[in-house]
Parts: structure tokens; C-alpha cells; sequence
């Protein structure tokens, strides 16, 4: 039985040291593709820069600065400018589909051009890596000059789902990793083990069933019939509170009669017969009946 114990104990102990070496490696690819993806949203902000360089060109305007690219949400970016300018939505949205081309993740988008003073919106359409999903209107039509920000949101691309199921999964396996490791390190020496013989280990003490007999310390203890199938119940649920009336049935009903008072000497027999090992206590649980207490 011991070596048993230590062969499963042995095997969980592998199993936990496979399951954190695939957490690990879980998270190490998961932020190699976080730094792909770094690189990938640094190469877009240069080409949403140039859109905005782009538009003062065609508006005139070839001294005033783009300002600082802003990423205002996860997939969300704003292109804002030194001066007011004025814009042809049709040159806006050739301008945005030839260089967002170039990035692999920008297949589907939408743009809003923003009034600065009351952030109402002065224009806006949607792109689609399906053409005839395309939103636009209102291309012939220029819009005033005044102070613009234009806001264009990607929709999420199949590489961020990816890296977020790597952390979900690797906290799952975590998880199941932590149960496993938890479950090994149970103490199981205050719990009785027993085997198809009907051999139980109760504490220090071995309670053979089927020969009715305790053993400890090389001494026999002798049981009675009735005593053994009363500690045979409380050796198969120890700890665990069993009802009277339950024992009462298990014990007599085969003999057609259920005995009252003769549950209370039984017990009060066995407590003695479980004395050489203190660890052992068969305890009253007030309105249900009583527990084997081990490890007490």
C-alpha cells in the first residue's frame, strides 16, 4: 500500500511538471506573437502618419505638422493635425485603401472625420475586405476648412482571438495543473485506505473486516459481529457524520427487527476497543447520530 502511495504520488508529480512545462511554453508563444504584433501595430501608425501628410498635401498645406498618432481604444487610432484643412472625402478614401493595403491586418475598417470643437461627424464610411460590403456616400461633395481629427477603428484580427485562446488556455491548464498538484499533496494518512480483502487502515490501527479483528502495535483486538458491521460503516465514510437510524437499518433490518438502545452499547464497545489509538473517536453529532473522527 505504501508503495502504491508513492508510485501515485510519483505520477502526479510528473504529471504536474508536464503540465507547467506546456503552461510555459503556452505563454512563451503567446508573447512571441504579442512582439510580432507590436512590430505590426508600429508599422500601421506610420502609415496612418502618411495618410494625414497625404491629405494637407492635397489640401495645399505642406508646412503644418501631423501631430502624434493616438491609439484612443484596442483597435482604434486618431490622426489629428497643427492646423484646420479642408478635404475631398473622394481623395480621403483612395488615399486611406492604397496605403492600408500595405498592412496585412487592415483588411476591414471604418473612418470618421471628427469636427474638433464638438466632435460631431463631418464624414465617414466604412471598408470591407468584400467590396460590396463598402460603405460610402457623398464622395463628390468637399467639406470646409476647420479643424479635423479622423478616427479610423480596425476590426479585430484573427491573430489577437489567437493570442487571447494562448492566455485562456494557459490559464486553463494552470488551473488543471494547480487541481492535480493540490490533490498529491492531499494528507491522505488520516484517511482509511482499504483494499477488496476488507482490510481498513484506521489511524495507527488495521481493522480486517472479513477476520472481525483491530490490530495495533502487533496486538489483536476481537470484534463481535455486530461490532464489525458497525466500524465497518464509519471506516467507509470517516469523518462524515451517518445518522442513526441509517446504522440502525444497516445493522438489524436483515434480522427483522430494529433494535433502539443496543446502537448505544455497540458504540459505546467499540470506543473502548479503539482506545489504544487516541487519534481514534467515535463522537455523538447532536440531531443526526455520530462520526467516526480520525486524526482527532
Amino acid at each position: 500500500m505504501f508503495n502504491s502511495q508513492n508510485l501515485l504520488r510519483g505520477k502526479s508529480k510528473y504529471l504536474f511538471g508536464l503540465l507547467l512545462l506546456a503552461f510555459i511554453s503556452v505563454i512563451c508563444v503567446a508573447f512571441s506573437i504579442g512582439d510580432n504584433n507590436d512590430f505590426d501595430i508600429s508599422r500601421r501608425e506610420v502609415l496612418l502618419r502618411q495618410i494625414g501628410h497625404e491629405i494637407l498635401l492635397q489640401a495645399g498645406d505642406s508646412t503644418s505638422r501631423v501631430l502624434p498618432i493616438k491609439k484612443i481604444a484596442g483597435n482604434e487610432y486618431q490622426i489629428s493635425f497643427e492646423n484646420p484643412f479642408t478635404f475631398q472625402p473622394g481623395f480621403l478614401i483612395n488615399t486611406t485603401q492604397r496605403l492600408l493595403a500595405k498592412d496585412p491586418l487592415a483588411s476591414d475598417y471604418v473612418v470618421n472625420v471628427l469636427n474638433c470643437a464638438n466632435s460631431s461627424v463631418a464624414y465617414g464610411y466604412a471598408i470591407s475586405k468584400n467590396k460590396k460590403d463598402n460603405i460610402i456616400a457623398c464622395i463628390g461633395r468637399s467639406q470646409p476648412k476647420a479643424c479635423y481629427v479622423i478616427n479610423i477603428k480596425f476590426k479585430p484580427t484573427n491573430i489577437a482571438t489567437t493570442n487571447n485562446g494562448y492566455f485562456l488556455g494557459a490559464l486553463l491548464l494552470a488551473a488543471f495543473a494547480g487541481f492535480i498538484f493540490l490533490r498529491s499533496a492531499k494528507p491522505k494518512n488520516t484517511l482509511p485506505d482499504s483494499s477488496p480483502s476488507g482490510i481498513f487502515t484506521l489511524g495507527s490501527m488495521s481493522f480486517d473486516a472479513e477476520a472481525s479483528k483491530l490490530m495495533i502495535n502487533k496486538k489483536t483486538i476481537g470484534l463481535t459481529k455486530t461490532e464489525t458491521r458497525v466500524l465497518r460503516i464509519f471506516a467507509s465514510s470517516p469523518n462524515e457524520a451517518i445518522e442513526r437510524s441509517r446504522l440502525q437499518k444497516e445493522i438489524w433490518e436483515d434480522d427483522g427487527v430494529i433494535v433502539g438502545r443496543s446502537l448505544d452499547m455497540f458504540i459505546s464497545k467499540l470506543r473502548k476497543k479503539l482506545e489504544p489509538d487516541p487519534t481514534l473517536k467515535i463522537a455523538v453529532i447532536r440531531g443526526k447520530g455520530y462520526k467516526l473522527a480520525i486524526g482527532c
